[in-house]
């Protein structure tokens, strides 16, 4: 039985590195998986397929990484997953506020949370754990300026996550089939 995913690559729009999303999904369409879209222009590739997850990564990130020319890693979530990181968003909605979820491998929410604690956090910065979920809610205009996305940048943290806005989240989920 097929299976809706999303693969969630990270540095897309890096260091003078900009995929084109409809290059991507025709890297994607060399695999024996169906359905391929992007959803923005941000990494989030949709598709559907009864491949073992496992399987099914490394052969995409070999096969982008090839393509690229460089080390491409990404995190492929299933619909319930993605489901369960938006019901799990212990942060609600606020306009001067951005919430972020991170997509990692399981266990690796608990080192964000740990280095989020070296941090002296700024005004209404928070992280929290929730459904096995790390989230990070920042004002607005602040991202960058954050001491948390300063480690967030730092080299042994690069493969291990990807984050998106809870809004781009939804957006994910409302295309999914």
């Amino acid at each position: 039985m097929e299976t809706s995913m999303c693969a969630f690559l990270r540095g897309v729009n890096l260091n003078g590195r900009n995929m084109k999303m409809a290059d991507v999904c025709n890297v994607f369409c060399q695999e024996p998986i169906k359905n391929v879209r992007s959803v923005l222009a941000t990494g989030n590739i949709l598709f559907g397929s009864n491949i073992e997850r496992a399987d099914l990564r490394r052969s995409l990130e070999k096969r982008m990484s090839e393509h690229y020319g460089t080390d491409i890693s990404l995190i492929i979530k299933n619909k319930e997953e993605i489901e369960n990181i938006l019901s799990s968003s212990p942060f609600p909605a606020d306009s001067d506020m951005h919430v972020y979820a991170f997509i990692c491998e399981n266990g690796f929410e608990k080192t964000l949370m740990e280095r989020f604690g070296t941090i002296t956090p700024a005004v209404n910065e928070k992280a929290q754990i929730s459904g096995g979920q790390f989230y990070w809610q920042v004002s607005k205009g602040s991202t960058l300026d954050s001491g948390f996305s300063k480690i967030l940048g730092e080299k042994q943290m690069k493969d291990k996550f990807t984050s998106r806005n809870i809004s781009t989240v939804q957006k994910i989920f409302d295309k999914m089939v």
